[in-house]
């Protein structure tokens, strides 16, 4: 639950920076949760941080790198989610799709897919999918709503451009779970180094991240270096003042995000095997109600009215009710 209210929060202080492109926010901000935090955590942990790595297989750590780029595609399209919907709606649609791709993908993969419509667990699974789905389509009217009532006062908002860009997060994120599944022998490998079971995921996520974050990198700079209305040279040129207010949002929004994996991997560990899906129902749940409760309080739908909030809720309770069916079919 803690994982979640720090995801779900992680963009309140990037919101908050000005005079700064998107681009220029999101790469300082990835700099703190895909490279600082995650290698100095696995230096505190870790006996030996080279050795550590040079002894896994380069297989593995090729398939979680590269499961990690695949994650980094969604994630870039979840931030531009959160830019052009807001954190209410966006967290919303793209958990929602992300449910959706998540309950689907694993048993294709493992050629189990007819089992979702002959098994107990298979119907449960199904009727989340379908609830997700509603709860997606609930949340897409409550943005179009938004839009009509907010109308020339919204400044990113776009209900077509955000709701692609969830779907495309949905299907990309899911890269994340495969990386942490390819992650496994390393996380074996950080027990028998002598890394408590709690802290045993952690040292995976500067592969896993690794590839993430070049993948976001690239696409932050690429824009900063060939789009002509952006310039990271004319973001770093503003006044001292505003640079470090800037940096230290961009930097408390980059460290929320990273703890979200930090407290998942904790929670998981503390979770007892036989009820391992509590902890995936808890963060999914959470995750869309902590969403909802800071965009409202940082005043995302101030001016839309009182029933296009309604029909949100109505949209997010239906997410938070397929995630716990998806999480009791596993």
């Amino acid at each position: 639950m803690v994982g979640a209210a720090s995801a779900a929060s992680f963009y309140a202080p990037i919101e908050k920076v000005k005079k700064w492109s998107w681009e220029t926010t999101w790469a300082v901000a990835g700099i703190f949760s895909w490279v600082i935090f995650p290698i100095a955590v696995s230096l505190l942990l870790l006996p030996s941080f080279q050795g550590f790595y040079a002894g896994i297989d380069s297989s593995v750590l090729m398939k979680a790198f590269l499961f990690g780029c695949m994650w980094g595609i969604g994630n870039v399209n979840y931030g531009l989610t959160m830019r052009y919907l807001g954190m209410s709606l966006g967290i919303g649609v793209a958990i929602g799709v992300t449910l959706v791709v998540g309950t689907l993908v694993p048993p294709l993969m493992h050629g189990q897919f007819l089992a979702l419509f002959t098994s107990r667990s298979g119907g449960f699974a199904l009727s989340g999918i379908a609830m997700a789905l509603a709860g997606i389509a609930v949340v897409a009217y409550a943005g179009h709503q938004k839009e009509k009532a907010l109308g020339l006062r919204t400044e990113e908002f776009d209900v077509r451009k955000g709701l692609l860009l969830a779907v495309m997060c949905g299907i990309f994120s899911s890269g994340m779970s495969f990386a942490i599944d390819a992650a496994q022998p390393m996380a074996a490998a950080a027990i028998h180094a002598g890394v408590k079971p709690l802290y045993a995921a952690l040292p995976s996520y500067v592969i896993i991240m690794g590839g993430g974050g070049l993948v976001n990198f690239l696409y932050c700079f690429s824009r900063l270096g060939f789009k002509r209305e952006l310039s990271l040279k004319r973001d770093l040129s503003e006044p001292g003042r505003v640079l470090l207010i800037n940096g230290a949002l961009a930097a408390s929004g980059g460290i929320m995000w990273y703890f979200q994996f930090f407290f998942y991997a904790w929670g998981q560990a503390n979770i007892p095997a036989h009820l391992y899906y509590v902890n995936w129902m808890l963060h999914m749940s959470c995750y869309v109600l902590f969403g909802g409760l800071v965009g409202l309080a940082l005043g995302e739908w101030k001016g839309a009215g009182g029933r296009p909030v309604r029909i949100l809720w109505a949209g997010m309770a239906l997410i938070i009710v397929a995630a716990n069916l998806v999480g009791i079919a596993s």
